[in-house]
């Protein structure tokens, strides 16, 4: 259990970091969901999740956040070292079902993962 644990070095904190990734990462849109995602000198993958008022309540938000942390735990082998994410959640997300929040990353995790893995190769870091 401790292999898909989230530790505090895997994440983005501090907001140098989330306008690092909004200033010079790649972009993904989803219908609910805006992926920012770039390379980073550190050799972990780390995450940061977005949510705004606008989504819904402070309960609504903290499942979101849960719900995409959980993800990309589960699927953070599928990633190369060395990369930051930050999952910004748009309304819509609010109404989605646990299922539909799972079903809406996967295609985006792939993407990324097979974007940034091809970076690294590319620039010899993999």
């Amino acid at each position: 259990m401790r292999a898909f644990s989230l530790k505090k070095a895997e994440r983005l904190l501090r907001r140098a970091d989330f306008e690092r990734v909004s200033k010079c990462g790649k972009r993904m849109d989803s219908d609910y969901f805006v992926i920012l995602y770039c390379r980073n000198r550190l050799g972990i993958l780390r995450l940061g999740v977005t949510v705004s008022k606008r989504v819904g309540r402070a309960v609504i938000r903290n499942r979101i956040k849960r719900l995409v942390r959980e993800h990309f735990r589960l699927h953070k082998a599928l990633f190369c070292n060395g990369c930051d994410v930050n999952v910004i959640a748009k309304s819509g997300a609010s109404r989605l079902s646990s299922q539909q929040i799972r079903e809406a990353l996967e295609g985006i995790v792939s993407h990324i993962s097979k974007d940034c893995n091809h970076e690294a190769v590319f620039a010899g870091t993999h």
